[in-house]
């Protein structure tokens, strides 16, 4: 019974190691990322900004966007609509990143898209609730656009490889860069993303 007892402190104390060590490199990771990441909250803010004062652009189609969404998470109780959320984020942000080794030019657009959409609708919701809404709506953003931002500036790293790294063996080296990437998604992103669904959710019932 000791024995059982002992290997399974070591086994929790192993896997404790082993997110501590993987959760500190994510961290790391990210303080370099602090150029990419500038250039990506750069647009965000540029077109949001351009979104909320001329939501003219796409309007049908982002209507329509939204029309969609709100059509899959009616009648969802609050932990199926923080499991579409979590699982939503979750997959754009993915796909913003990995896509990104397109020379960064999927996460750029991703950012761009991104950034007009929420100036759109900011611009379309302050008009039937007035600016205060404003504050009410920070809660729901304030873990999920870091770690998309920060997911999107991954993927603009990982587009920049060709552009940036000197050294031989580029093919070794670039699957180490998206070993790394992946590794600070899994540990960093995925965690902010959850716990950004459950805010979210829970604060969409709550208010409504």
């Amino acid at each position: 019974m000791i024995m059982v007892e002992k290997k399974r402190r070591l086994s929790w104390e192993k896997i404790n190691i082993y997110f501590n060590s993987n959760f500190r490199f994510g961290l790391n990771y990210i303080k370099g990322l602090k150029n990419y990441f500038f250039i990506i909250l750069f647009l965000f803010v540029l077109v949001g900004v351009i979104g909320f004062f001329f939501p003219y652009f796409f309007e049908a189609e982002i209507l329509k966007i939204i029309e969609e969404l709100l059509g899959k998470t009616k009648g969802l109780g609050v932990f199926g609509l923080i499991s579409f959320i979590v699982a939503n984020n979750i997959q754009s942000a993915f796909f913003g990143m990995i896509f990104g080794v397109f020379f960064g030019i999927i996460s750029l657009i991703v950012a761009v898209v991104n950034g007009y959409v929420l100036g759109f609708v900011m611009n379309k919701t302050v008009a039937v609730e007035g600016l205060f809404i404003l504050w009410r709506l920070l809660p729901h953003g304030i873990l999920e656009l870091p770690a998309v931002m920060i997911s999107l500036a991954l993927g603009l790293k990982l587009g920049m490889f060709l552009f940036v790294y000197r050294g031989e063996n580029k093919g070794r080296e670039f699957l180490r860069w998206i070993k790394d990437v992946v590794r600070v998604f899994v540990f960093i992103i995925i965690p902010l993303l959850v716990v950004a669904g459950i805010v979210e959710g829970f604060l969409i019932v709550l208010l409504g």
